[in-house]
């Protein structure tokens, strides 16, 4: 009688699987049990991609950076912590530069874009506005940096500036034309004007009148808020973590 180490090949199913076990047979169970085994980790990579925080990159100006406040107090870190106590597992990415102008914006668009976001807050324009720049070039600069969310499957929530009054009606009138088309060209939502209610109040604005506040970063959260709720959609459930 021969040992294990001189079986026959069609003796290599016995044992656990069954003694005489053919060896077609119990091959073809061993390629099943790979198969079962490698099927559970796809559906466990699968789990880990669908428990992984959504990614909204804040692309901005100084407005968004948080120019004159401490870390803890910059939009994209307000706005983060309201959309968790809402339930919404995700991370906000600062992509803010103060003095960037639509045109700077453009630039490292590519470079903003490594991070991977799921959705995106473009707030651009302020800087081009305060510079008396061509609105017609800051359309276009805007025009593009959708494009290339949209190539990118990243949806986009448009946040709108207002021209003051200083370079006349006309320059005002084709500045702030550019969000309302631009949202209506690319079917993304807008929220028209970010410093709504915040804008020349000096309870609610640094020195210089152009920056917020804190305070002034939370009035700001709070009137965005529904608007970036409806971007996200509904929750998902967010597993307990240990």
């Amino acid at each position: 009688m021969q040992g294990l180490s001189g079986s026959h090949p069609a003796e290599a199913g016995r044992g656990m699987w069954g003694y005489g076990l053919p060896s077609r047979l119990f091959n073809a169970l061993r390629r099943g049990s790979a198969l079962f085994v490698a099927s559970l980790l796809i559906v466990g990579m699968s789990a880990a991609a669908e428990a992984a925080p959504i990614k909204i990159l804040a692309f901005g100006d100084s407005l968004t950076a948080g120019f004159g406040l401490a870390p803890g107090e910059a939009y994209p870190v307000k706005l983060q912590a309201a959309l968790k106590a809402k339930g919404y597992d995700v991370t906000v990415i600062n992509a803010g530069v103060s003095g960037d102008t639509s045109a700077d914006g453009l630039a490292r668009l590519d470079w903003a874009l490594q991070d991977h976001p799921d959705y995106a807050l473009v707030e651009l324009g302020a800087n081009d506005m305060l510079r008396g720049l061509d609105p017609g070039d800051a359309r276009t600069n805007l025009d593009k940096i959708l494009s290339s969310f949209a190539a990118a499957k990243v949806k986009v929530l448009l946040i709108g500036m207002q021209s003051s009054k200083n370079w006349g009606a006309e320059y005002k009138q084709r500045f702030d034309r550019i969000y309302p088309d631009l949202a209506a060209r690319y079917h993304v939502p807008l929220y028209p004007f970010f410093l709504d209610g915040v804008a020349l109040d000096p309870k609610l604005n640094q020195p210089d009148m152009l920056h917020p506040t804190a305070a002034g970063v939370d009035v700001i959260v709070a009137r965005t808020l529904p608007a970036v709720l409806g971007l996200l959609g509904a929750p998902s459930p967010v597993s307990p973590r240990s």
